[in-house]
């Protein structure tokens, strides 16, 4: 399966205001791709639009929520009847809340179901007709690492996650049956230093926070301009994701262990917050249309993307570190020979 260079592609991406997406709208429009931003915030597209527009970039900016399949459609709709074709969807749009389970409401679990998982299926719904149109092309979707492992006061965003990651098996195995040359990639981000925990609601009495450490929202959006020209199937941002999912592959009770100490006092800051506080769960909030958020001072770097992205380094240092290993182990043997 090949795909478009970023430079010949259109582009849709939904969640677009702030974050990851918004970081994500910048790249592929500085790498020379038409886009198309959507999102609930219409001061958050417009300023998003001015941005790529100062640079020379091509954008235009959709105002849509992605709870309601018409108003996606529309964002799929809306960049063919503008640029011609749709060749890559990239869908980010999320919400959440930060309680303990019992002090959900039934409106806010589903709202947030609505929102970061059922957007994603109407935007897989959106695109497909105009990427079997195109011929080929990419569904690109922002998981999140709480797709593999579910977080303690993240209920609904974590059964969101995992729900996606059921469903984009299921569509991938489909579109193979059938031969489509349609790329469908989830990608799972550690945590990332965005504006979502200013956003998100909490009933915790305090200001939420990510179990720190952090990584630059510029990492993600480089995985995702990489897996918009190479098919890949899961792309784990950020070291730490990577160890997380080793660990729930070995012992789920361990990592049950490790969150039990440090799950609940590690998402919550000093920082007094009410639950009455602005947040975007059922509606767009003012402020926050930024890539990034207030944890800048425990961002660290990633080395584990690099590799993923130059797979023949990849493979080539995991050669030289097998034969190291043999040399060390044949020596040793030699050595202790009787």
């Amino acid at each position: 399966m090949q795909l478009k260079p970023i430079n010949q592609q259109v582009v849709a991406i939904v969640g677009a205001s702030s974050g990851i997406g918004r970081e994500t709208a910048m790249l592929f429009a500085r790498r020379g791709a038409k886009v198309a931003v959507a999102a609930r915030s219409e001061s958050g597209l417009n300023s998003l639009v001015n941005d790529i527009h100062s640079f020379g970039g091509e954008a235009i900016a959709i105002v849509a929520d992605v709870s309601d399949f018409e108003q996606v459609k529309a964002i799929a709709d809306q960049t063919v009847a503008t640029y011609g074709r749709l060749d890559t969807w990239v869908h980010a749009a999320a919400t959440g809340i930060l309680a303990p389970f019992e002090e959900i409401t039934p409106q806010e679990f589903q709202r947030v179901i609505d929102v970061t998982l059922m957007g994603q299926v109407h935007g897989a719904m959106a695109a497909l007709p105009y990427l079997k149109q195109e011929g080929r092309g990419a569904l690109i979707h922002i998981s999140s690492m709480e797709g593999r492992r579910g977080l303690p006061l993240q209920s609904p965003y974590s059964a969101a996650k995992h729900g996606l990651e059921g469903f984009l098996e299921a569509l991938r195995v489909e579109l193979q049956y059938e031969k489509l040359p349609i790329s469908v990639t989830s990608v799972l981000p550690s945590v990332i230093n965005t504006p979502f925990y200013n956003k998100v609601a909490t009933k915790l009495g305090v200001k939420p926070t990510g179990i720190p450490p952090y990584y630059d929202p510029s990492i993600v959006a480089e995985a995702i301009l990489y897996v918009a020209q190479h098919p890949t199937r899961d792309f784990i941002v950020g070291d730490v994701g990577r160890v997380l999912d080793v660990l729930q592959k070995v012992s789920p009770p361990l990592l049950d262990s490790v969150l039990t100490a440090i799950g609940i006092p590690g998402q919550r800051t000093n920082e007094p917050k009410s639950e009455d506080a602005p947040n975007n769960v059922f509606e767009p909030i003012a402020g926050y249309d930024k890539v990034k958020g207030d944890f800048g001072k425990l961002e660290i770097p990633s080395i584990s993307d690099w590799f993923e992205m130059n797979q023949p380094i990849k493979w080539g240092a995991l050669a030289v570190a097998a034969l190291g290993v043999a040399a060390f182990l044949g020596g040793w043997v030699n050595g202790n020979d009787v």
